[in-house]
């Protein structure tokens, strides 16, 4: 099949690291384009990956086959009805990294007759070991779903699902997870730290720990209640930190802030609409 042109618009970090990624992969660098509203910041962009810089966002359209948006979602309405002209001639595959803004709103901005494919990546997909939650409209055809997946994998892994709302649910998962597990080694460095450690030790043990856990469950395959139910000995000292979460609501606890960064997720899709 023939290489498919790749345009980016937006030299963020996000797309830094997804055409760093492709190009790893061995991807061409004479199939990708960028623009950005900073020309200095589009320059270096491309000349740092040796691919082609686009003299503007309607140029990249006329040139691509698959079109990247790596732009903020208060600014997604003003592009899309500037390059709307051109994507209604091309009718590229657009995939959307913007949070909150559903595909039938980016459809009907972009003309009503285009694929988007909506991506919702993490922070760590920065260094290339995310997790992207995906979901295809109903003009994205299979063979464009699979492009748009292989493109994400360049980040880290890939998930689809068959309802946008549950776009929500990843949001409130690994979208804002990277958050929750800083927040909890913040909670086991400060917890040891007054227990006596000093503060360069209970650092490094934190972040050694969670990586240890994260790979241990990554490589084993195997469920993080089981995971947990080996190294927690009877009458041990893993037994009653976990008694004490629990007496403490942790599950719960958990549960209800998720909620609340799904409900937000869904109130920004409703706000960023109406723009």
């Amino acid at each position: 099949m023939m290489t498919k042109k790749i345009g980016f618009i937006g030299a963020g970090n996000m797309a830094n690291s997804i055409v760093g990624g492709l190009i790893d992969d061995g991807y061409p660098p004479s199939a990708i384009w960028v623009s950005n509203r900073g020309e200095q910041k589009r320059d270096n962009f491309a000349l740092r990956f040796s691919i082609n810089a686009a003299t503007s966002n309607e140029a990249l359209v006329s040139e691509v086959d698959v079109l990247v948006l790596c732009v903020k979602p208060q600014g997604m309405r003003a592009l899309c009805e500037e390059i709307r002209p051109m994507v209604e001639k091309r009718k590229p595959l657009v995939i959307s990294l913007a949070v909150g803004l559903t595909t039938e709103t980016l459809n009907e901005w972009l003309g009503g007759k285009v694929g988007v494919v909506r991506a919702m990546p993490n922070t760590p997909s920065l260094l290339r070991a995310g997790a992207t939650g995906l979901f295809a409209s109903s003009q994205v055809s299979p063979r464009e779903k699979t492009l748009a997946e292989s493109l994400m994998r360049a980040v880290g892994m890939t998930i689809w699902v068959d309802d946008e709302s549950k776009i929500d649910v990843i949001a409130a998962l690994s979208g804002s997870g990277p958050a929750y597990v800083f927040f909890l080694m913040q909670a086991m460095q400060e917890a040891a730290e007054k227990l006596g450690l000093d503060k360069k030790a209970a650092q490094a043990l934190t972040v050694q720990t969670v990586f240890g856990a994260a790979k241990l469950a990554l490589e084993s395959g195997d469920p993080p209640e089981i995971l947990r139910q080996r190294v927690t000995s009877p009458k041990g000292t893993t037994e009653r930190a976990i008694q004490s979460f629990s007496e403490d609501g942790l599950l719960g606890m958990v549960e209800k802030a998720m909620r609340a960064a799904c409900d937000r997720a869904c109130e920004l899709s409703a706000e960023l609409s109406k723009r």
